[in-house]
């Protein structure tokens, strides 16, 4: 009899994770040997458990990037697959880059997600076609003029970040927009593995930068 597909999940919504490990469960041949709401629970799960393959989202705390680069930087033959509600070519072309061996949408269906995970384990790559076909066309397009780097950001990034670059701190900037702190924590780590930057006040800098363009 062939072996389970030992699998993780790091995904900050509990009832996301709850959910996918009962639809994998049902399906049959998945053991869940882990789960997290963290960059650091990843991390601790990668060391503890070496699963198969990791599920990750992009969008928790410590930045689920962040810890996809972290951890095949440590243990590069994990295998990783990233399932998240974002769309950006940015964050999908980061990912692949980093390492990633799939990219998959939120919206995917349990018996398709159950055949991508095989296919991973097995050795295999998979990107949601949509994004995929999106992001190859990105790339055939004319690079004559530089692109703004602050055009990746979404309307509620941009928004945050030009609050910071105003000085204001997380726990302002929450206070003005009426969000909880850690939403904007958040939306920052975003905000700097986007533009590529190390702090908030080299993404700050970039802002300023725009402005006076403008």
């Amino acid at each position: 009899m062939t072996a389970p597909i030992r699998i993780a999940i790091v995904d900050d919504h509990p009832l996301f994770r709850e959910g996918v490990a009962r639809s994998l469960g049902e399906i049959g041949g998945f053991e869940l040997v882990g789960e997290g709401a963290s960059a650091e629970d990843a991390e601790k799960l990668v060391r503890a458990s070496a699963p198969d393959v990791l599920l990750l989202d992009i969008s928790m705390p410590g930045g689920g990037l962040n810890a996809l680069a972290s951890i095949l930087s440590a243990t590069p033959e994990q295998k990783i697959v990233m399932l998240t509600v974002s769309e950006t070519n940015a964050d999908v072309a980061q990912a692949l880059k980093a390492g990633a061996r799939g990219y998959v949408l939120k919206g995917v269906g349990s018996k398709s997600l159950a055949e991508i995970l095989r296919d991973v384990a097995n050795g295999q790559s998979y990107v949601s076609p949509t994004l995929s076909a999106r992001l190859l066309s990105d790339l055939l397009q004319p690079t004559s003029r530089k692109p703004d780097p602050l055009s990746q950001l979404t309307g509620r990034e941009a928004e945050i970040l030009g609050l910071v670059a105003e000085g204001l701190s997380n726990k302002e900037v929450a206070m003005r927009l009426s969000l909880q702190e850690k939403t904007v924590k958040h939306h920052m780590t975003r905000v700097l593995a986007k533009l590529n930057v190390r702090n908030r006040t080299e993404a700050a800098l970039l802002m300023h930068e725009a402005r006076e363009r403008n």
